[in-house]
């Protein structure tokens, strides 16, 4: 042992390097998921999702002994994004476009990852997963429909259940994302004549 090392902080670095390897390996392994449950379905081996990932069956089991946790964390990214997208567009300058905007991510999250929502596991932990999830939706779209409706952009009366329910059951009719996107601009074409009809409304 040389006179300048110390034990104690040795194996504290040693630490941090364990936890700064074991998360990007992590994060690996849900980025790989993800695309590879997107191009191929919630099937896709765990083996080979390690092996694309570039990392050991070994590694992949330490995160996510089962399949089932592997598909929660990759819908828990998903939804994050979508939160992170609400917080992004806060700063957009017209309230009315960032609020259409995160409403469209939000409608082709819920109709291109349906088959996703559906693989998570039975139980009371998926319920108690939607919950949390539901309610996380809820706050990120409230926080974009105020601010609108403080602009003038949405009328006064339109709350963030009517528009999360609305936009939900455009995204999950099954049509393609190019009906999808025409009846979100008729939603949205709806919400602002009606603001500008009643002005303060």
């Amino acid at each position: 042992m040389s006179p300048e090392s110390n034990p104690i902080q040795d194996r504290d670095a040693g630490r941090r390097a364990r936890r700064v390897d074991a998360a990007r390996n992590r994060a690996a392994l849900v980025a790989t998921a993800r695309r590879l449950f997107d191009e191929r379905g919630v099937d896709v081996p765990l083996d080979e999702i390690a092996k694309i990932a570039g990392l050991a069956n070994a590694t992949l089991y330490r995160h996510f002994p089962t399949r089932a946790e592997l598909i929660v964390a990759v819908y828990a990214t998903e939804l994050e994004d979508l939160r992170q997208a609400s917080d992004d567009l806060l700063d957009r300058p017209d309230p009315g476009q960032a609020l259409a905007a995160w409403l469209r991510l939000f409608a082709h999250h819920l109709a291109t990852k349906r088959e996703l929502a559906l693989a998570l596991p039975d139980g009371s932990e998926r319920g108690a997963l939607f919950s949390s999830w539901h309610a996380t939706m809820q706050d990120a779209a409230a926080q974009l429909l105020n601010r609108a409706r403080s602009a003038g952009a949405v009328r006064g009366d339109v709350s963030t259940p009517d528009i999360l329910a609305l936009v939900s059951g455009i995204a999950l009719t099954g049509l393609p994302n190019s009906r999808l996107d025409t009846l979100l601009d008729l939603v949205r074409d709806g919400w602002a004549s009606s603001a500008r009809a009643l002005p303060g409304g």
